[in-house]
């Protein structure tokens, strides 16, 4: 019955950065998850300053769809499920991730997850947790386990069944710790009053939840310089999720819910 409260795509834009920092700072967020493959991140990396890393969990956000070495989501789910996605690669981009993680932060990872899902995906799941296991035995992140809540809808179905419990058992198995269940899913419409709405329901779910789960958001600040459009699909919605996350009602909404930072 504990909450992490998780902001993923950190380093895709300054955007997203600067809203990201802002809810760390007045303790909205528990844990934000890294995009180190973009090229903000070297930038963006210097953000998380130590202040900010007492205050929130800082995680890799695994990409294999956005930036680098990527595929289209459909091509990658696919080659994943008959298990013809080059083992080799696949390795040397999770290595080559954690090692700009570590490069710009000096530090592992406090915790995994995935970008759009991918590391639950099979193949990737296995390779993921042998790496991580070899290079961070004594002290291994948690793992972030994609299993939405029933009332998620079909969105949150598929997402479960690429690989959520296969993810936690292998995980349990070789000794990591992970989170239960993952909240937050919808299709990124609506208003604020639409996105406050969900966070109550979520805060609920998370209450009469086992375990700890984890509430993704998806924030940004509008920051448009010289009239530059933002080349982001969901941008709306990331505008609408700051605006309450930021507002007064998030302690009225969460003020039952026990807020930490690691399962």
């Amino acid at each position: 019955m504990q909450l992490i409260i998780c902001a993923d795509d950190f380093a895709q834009s300054p955007e997203i950065d600067m809203a990201i920092v802002r809810l760390i700072e007045n303790n909205r967020l528990t844990a934000t998850s890294c995009m180190v493959n973009s090229p903000h991140w070297t930038a963006s990396a210097k953000l998380l300053t130590a202040e900010i890393r007492q205050k929130a969990h800082i995680g890799l956000h695994l990409d294999f769809t956005q930036f680098g070495y990527r595929y289209p989501h459909y091509l990658l789910t696919l080659l994943s499920l008959v298990r013809c996605l080059p083992r080799l690669a696949i390795q040397e981009s999770i290595e080559h991730q954690l090692n700009q993680f570590e490069a710009e932060l000096g530090a592992k990872p406090d915790y995994v997850d995935g970008h759009q899902h991918v590391h639950q995906l099979p193949q990737i799941r296995e390779i993921l947790l042998s790496v991580l296991k070899r290079r961070y035995d004594k002290h291994l992140p948690w793992i972030r386990i994609a299993r939405p809540h029933m009332a998620s809808g079909i969105k949150g179905w598929i997402i479960k069944m690429l690989g959520a419990n296969a993810l936690e058992l292998e995980a349990k198995r070789l000794g990591f710790r992970s989170s239960n269940a993952l909240l937050g899913v919808y299709n990124f419409s609506g208003s604020t009053q639409d996105y406050k709405k969900r966070l109550v329901d979520w805060a609920l779910q998370a209450q009469q939840g086992v375990g700890t789960s984890v509430l993704m958001c998806h924030p940004a600040v509008k920051l448009q310089v010289d009239g530059s459009e933002i080349s982001d699909p969901i941008y709306p919605a990331r505008l609408n999720e700051f605006s309450v996350l930021n507002s007064e009602s998030f302690n009225a909404i969460f003020n039952e819910v026990k807020i930490v930072r690691e399962p």
